[in-house]
């Protein structure tokens, strides 16, 4: 029951994450760069104005343990930090345009790949023990993606690719966990902002005049970024990258019923039997903690 707060912190996540499409839809005909830029300058705007007004104390004793590390510690949590904003901003633009421009469906792919390239990095490079069970369900799921693939190859490359810098995204963060979840995302935001600004003026469109644009931006910052991401730092304090990583797919299974209720994608059998047995596939990873769960809730009553 201790860790159950963390993995309800992840499903909350990824659960809106899912949601995503029906406020990024709104803004199909904006360049996916410019939605990119103005979601990255507010959220760090945002998340450097609660840092200074609300969270100073935070910062000062951070920064104070930062100070009393050794220098080879100071030099891999910058490294470490500056790969995750690259990864994130990566990650945002491949998102947005996939999003935007190919396929609602390639986007929900992209996060059915993510838990499979998550568990085997976190098995290699993080040591994270693995069940033979955990090991069929990470199985599962890679059959049901190559039958995804089976329909649409080009969707498959375009969902490996956002797959891929999110779960290079969580392995880092994973290692990252002795200063304040809040302050560590405030420092993605505004190297971010600070990697995009050069590109700004030559790869942006016209500025918006459009209020219904501002709108749905913030609200792309602040309950599509910041939030659900705070929440996955959090999860990733609790329990393990790799079960993190599996609870991702209630992401994908969210989008992948918008996309064929909402959007009027057409659904195929063999994309149903993909989503299916990917389902099933999160279920037996996390069937130890789910039955464990039943357990206790069974004792306590």
């Amino acid at each position: 029951m201790k860790n159950l707060k963390y993995y309800l912190a992840a499903i909350f996540a990824f659960a809106t994450w899912g949601t995503f499409s029906l406020v990024l839809k709104p803004l199909h005909s904006y360049a996916s760069l410019d939605i990119l830029f103005y979601r990255v300058f507010s959220c760090a705007l945002i998340m450097s104005l609660v840092t200074v007004l609300f969270r100073r104390a935070k910062l000062k004793e951070n920064l104070e343990y930062f100070k009393s590390i050794s220098q080879k510690s100071k030099y891999r949590i910058i490294g470490l930090n500056v790969l995750s904003s690259i990864l994130l901003t990566g990650n945002w633009f491949s998102f947005i345009y996939v999003m935007n421009h190919i396929s609602v469906r390639a986007t929900s792919v992209a996060y059915l790949v993510c838990p499979i390239i998550t568990t085997i990095l976190a098995f290699f490079i993080l040591r994270e023990k693995l069940t033979k069970l955990q090991w069929i369900s990470v199985f599962l799921s890679g059959v049901g993606c190559v039958l995804l693939s089976y329909s649409n190859l080009l969707d498959m490359l375009y969902s490996s690719l956002i797959g891929s810098t999110y779960a290079c995204y969580l392995i880092v963060q994973s290692t990252n966990k002795k200063f304040d979840k809040f302050l560590i995302l405030n420092f993605h935001m505004i190297l971010s902002a600070l990697i995009l600004l050069p590109f700004f003026p030559k790869y942006s469109g016209s500025i918006p005049t459009d209020f219904t644009f501002y709108f749905y931006i913030e609200i792309i910052a602040v309950m599509y970024t910041i939030v659900p991401l705070l929440l996955n730092l959090y999860a990733l304090s609790g329990i393990a990258s790799s079960k993190v990583g599996m609870i991702l797919n209630i992401n994908p299974i969210i989008a992948f019923i918008l996309a064929g209720a909402v959007y009027h994608e057409a659904l195929g059998g063999l994309q149903i039997l993909s989503y299916a047995i990917i389902f099933l596939a999160v279920i037996i990873f996390n069937a130890k903690e789910i039955f464990r769960l039943k357990t206790k809730e069974a004792v306590f009553r």
